[in-house]
């Protein structure tokens, strides 16, 4: 039997079963992270199906009771299956593209000379800052003045790790130089 639908059985076969009072949800997910661990045939997955079936709740409960109260036909429950890992698989791609990218920004970073402040800011920045960076905010989250956010934020342009965006004036903002790959 294919081992990525030995996953999807065993998972349904024991939340079905459910032979404990509580944590059975749990068991499965395991069993089902078990399973698809084996089919690796790896020692390490970067990828967690138990998570993605978390994120996915609603759905997941929703198949479950449609394939339990049925006639058993779990062709819907292993389409699920497959499917929300093909999204666990597609998610933690992501993560792990957003992982090298950081990487690769502090591996740059480490060549120049940054304060504490700096590499705060620059952790925020690769995690995503919302909105754009400016003297002000740069002072609010590091809790300095503005001049001093000034001061971190030129050391950080002359070091070019920082570029001024192009609005000026009252409105400057900046952003993080893109490294090429």
């Amino acid at each position: 039997m294919d081992p990525v639908f030995k996953a999807a059985m065993a998972h349904l076969w024991f939340i079905t079963i459910h032979p404990f009072d509580d944590g059975n949800g749990r068991i499965a997910r395991s069993i089902a992270d078990m399973q698809l661990a084996r089919a690796d045939g790896s020692h390490q997955r970067f990828y967690s199906m138990s998570a993605q079936i978390r994120l996915e709740r609603k759905d997941y409960y929703h198949i479950l009771e449609k394939t339990q109260r049925g006639d058993l036909d779990i062709t819907e429950w292993v389409h699920w299956f497959l499917t929300c890992l093909d999204r666990a698989l597609s998610a933690t791609e992501d993560i792990l593209t957003s992982v090298l990218t950081k990487a690769r920004y502090w591996l740059f970073f480490s060549e120049k000379d940054i304060n504490d402040r700096q590499k705060l800011m620059l952790n925020k920045l690769l995690d995503g800052f919302e909105g754009k960076l400016n003297t002000s905010k740069w002072a609010k989250i590091t809790k300095t003045s503005t001049d001093t956010a000034l001061r971190d934020i030129q050391n950080l342009v002359e070091q070019d790790v920082l570029v001024k965006e192009d609005s000026g004036g009252r409105s400057t903002s900046y952003r993080l130089i893109d490294l090429k790959h």
